[in-house]
């Protein structure tokens, strides 16, 4: 049954106060101590009212996850389209996504700490980022090879050759692990991207 507009603007906004007020408690206690309950109470709700907007927290977790990876989506998209070379293209988005990721776990470390979950189950929302990711890869280097600027057979094979090789200053858990140790991932980093660009060919 369809509802006339405006209890359907009224639903949105409960469901966006709900996210609202779930993102806020994951940022402050942290999303694995943060109950249906807690938010149930912060909004003045019954948790079953709760679960008529989300089925669970996991599906709270999921949207709050989505708006995180969109940020990371829309800084390597902004770079995509600019006019630079493939090369600083692809440059540019590799440091800017480890960037992202630092900046999470260093200034928002309970939101790292819920991507890193989320990762590690291996969610709907996690392969569909990461297939995005591959697909600006491979446009990229898609287009280094229409210019004569990049060397390669197959683009898609070499995207996610690209996304292999990143995968360290991609992945939450494996950048924690590196700042603990106190690795300089910057330097790091700046060696992958000579590897990978040298692998696909650059000319100089």
């Amino acid at each position: 049954m369809n509802h006339p507009i405006g209890m359907r603007t009224d639903l949105e906004e409960v469901r966006a106060r709900i996210l609202e007020v779930a993102e806020e408690h994951f940022r402050r206690i942290g999303y694995h101590k943060t109950s249906m309950a807690d938010i149930a109470s912060e909004l003045g709700m019954s948790r079953a009212n709760v679960y008529r907007f989300f089925r669970s927290r996991d599906a709270i977790t999921g949207f709050i996850c989505k708006r995180i990876l969109n940020e990371v989506a829309d800084i390597a998209f902004a770079i995509a389209r600019t006019n630079a070379t493939a090369s600083e293209k692809l440059s540019r988005l590799l440091i800017a996504v480890h960037h992202h990721g630092k900046a999470t776990l260093i200034e928002q470390k309970h939101m790292h700490d819920m991507i890193v979950a989320v990762m590690e189950e291996n969610w709907a929302i996690i392969k569909a980022h990461i297939e995005w990711m591959v697909t600006t890869f491979e446009a990229i280097i898609r287009e280094g090879v229409e210019a004569g600027e990049l060397e390669v057979g197959d683009p898609a094979e070499a995207a996610r050759a690209v996304k292999t090789a990143f995968i360290p200053f991609f992945h939450p858990l494996l950048i924690e692990h590196c700042i603990q140790h106190g690795e300089d991932t910057e330097a790091s980093l700046r060696e992958q991207i000579r590897f990978i660009l040298k692998a696909l060919g650059k000319s100089d």
